[in-house]
């Protein structure tokens, strides 16, 4: 009786346990920001305080280390001489 309790209550577990999946998570959805979005962020906060050779240093930086972080191609535009766009939040 004892057994068929244990193995009922762990079957039961089984069936409701969280499935794990080989996807990867969608990016969009994350709950930290990655040290690219950190650089864009502290890139922001520079232009914010007039300090505008930090936040290009900064925006260098991300551009080199980080070229595959969804700033990148915003970054490599401000740096180039645009004007930061609205879709930035004003952008660096």
């Amino acid at each position: 009786m004892l057994r068929l309790a244990v193995v009922s209550t762990l079957l039961a577990s089984f069936a409701v346990a969280p499935m794990q999946c080989t996807r990867e998570p969608d990016p969009t959805l994350r709950t930290e920001d990655s040290a690219g979005d950190a650089l864009w962020q502290l890139a922001l906060e520079f232009r914010k305080k007039n300090d505008e050779p930090a936040a290009q240093a900064t925006l260098r930086f991300l551009v080199e280390r980080y070229p595959s972080n969804r700033h990148v191609a915003e970054a490599k535009r401000q740096l180039a001489g645009a004007p930061p766009t609205a879709s930035t939040g004003g952008g660096p």
